[in-house]
């Protein structure tokens, strides 16, 4: 799925799934198998294979829905 990050007015990093129409917080950055692990607000955690370090944004992602 299509995931744009952003920084919100605060700094926190902000991730928009477009087609939920869903705008969450990303509160933990891990590494996994799979790659960066984001886990936002509501729970859900997306993993991104190719994050560029350091990030560009903002900046419209493919992540994978892990949970």
């Amino acid at each position: 799925m299509k995931v744009m990050l952003r920084h919100n007015a605060a700094g926190t990093l902000i991730a928009y799934v477009a087609k939920k129409d869903l705008e969450e917080e990303v509160v933990k950055q891990t590494e996994g198998a799979e790659g960066k692990i984001f886990t936002l607000a509501n729970g859900w955690e997306l993993a991104f294979s190719n994050l560029p370090d350091p990030l560009q944004l903002p900046q419209t992602y493919e992540a994978k829905r892990l949970s």
